[in-house]
């Protein structure tokens, strides 16, 4: 893991997506963080070691999901398929496909697992937040807030787009691995990597931390709500002190009022952020996930709090 310093940030940004906005200034104590996302290998020995299933092993109950068709009624997890040519982006059911028997050991459905695929040094993937959290647990550890990830993040550059600076690709570099090329059809591979990559395959930020910053999205432990937390007054002496994020009620889907299921804020973007679509490789972004969802592209990585 990696010490964190105490210390203000300006969080949030003003110049890209509107739940990121208004910035503002925040405190944060000082906490330990892993250097990288949880790989596929550190999972399995947790899984080894306790025995856990993870949600996407376990079929669905119905009484959970009002009008759910009988068919859906099996295990399994979504996973990305790249479209044959442009779609409309405004219907994420056109590249997110359920996919029965896909799990964190079989992260793009049944025919293929870890092994035979060779992702045993990838971030895992096809975790809900529950699984995260049990991981955590297991290992002594928490999930980061919302804040931590992004103070983590931006690696001690307040205020820059990326946490590399102000530019996507300096000098041609790929820093990151996020989408190149049209999103979800045309992926030119500038960074190498049609999907997840080994984790500290890119640069380290500046505070040398790995993969912040796209490959896999990331759970953190807050709740999700629209607009962020706000310090109360004005000045240079008003600022959030290590704030945890809304309340449950707060996070539930306004576009689903008949599923009551929270929805956390996940953080860092992922392979599949594009310029044409969810320019999300940078610290300040952020999204909300269902807690009962796991997807092809959401990990996590641990912190642990000092004092």
């Amino acid at each position: 893991m990696v010490a964190i310093p105490a210390g203000t940030f300006t969080m949030g940004s003003d110049r890209f997506y509107p739940e990121e906005a208004p910035t503002r200034r925040v405190f944060v104590d000082a906490f330990l963080i892993d250097r990288a996302p949880v790989t596929n290998r550190e999972f399995a020995a947790f899984v080894e070691a306790t025995g856990y299933t993870t949600l996407a092993e376990i079929a669905p109950d119905p009484k959970d999901y009002p009008g759910m068709s009988p068919e859906m009624g099996r295990a399994g997890s979504l996973v990305f398929r790249k479209t044959a040519s442009p779609v409309d982006t405004s219907n994420v059911a056109n590249w997110w496909q359920f996919t029965f028997g896909a799990d964190w050991k079989h992260p793009l459905g049944p025919d293929e697992d870890v092994e035979s695929l060779g992702l045993w040094d990838h971030p895992v993937v096809q975790v809900a937040y529950a699984d995260a959290q049990a991981y955590a647990e297991w290992a002594g550890k928490d999930l980061p807030t919302e804040a931590e990830f992004e103070y983590a993040a931006r690696g001690g550059l307040d205020g820059a787009d990326y946490a590399w600076g102000d530019e996507l690709a300096p000098g041609g570099a790929m820093m990151a691995n996020y989408w190149q090329g049209l999103f979800p059809f045309a992926n030119q591979l500038l960074d190498g990597w049609e999907r997840t990559s080994p984790v500290g395959t890119f640069p380290a930020n500046g505070y040398g931390l790995v993969d912040m910053i796209g490959n896999t999205w990331e759970w953190t432990q807050d709740w999700w709500s629209d607009r962020p937390e706000l310090p109360r007054g004005s000045g240079s002496c008003c600022k959030l002190e290590n704030p945890r994020g809304a309340r449950l009620r707060d996070s539930y889907d306004p576009a689903q009022p008949r599923i009551r299921i929270g929805r956390k804020v996940i953080k860092g973007g992922s392979h599949l952020c594009a310029a044409n679509y969810c320019q999300r490789y940078r610290p300040a972004a952020r999204h909300p996930e269902a807690i009962d969802t796991s997807t092809s592209h959401i990990g996590f990585r641990c912190v642990v709090r000092k004092g």
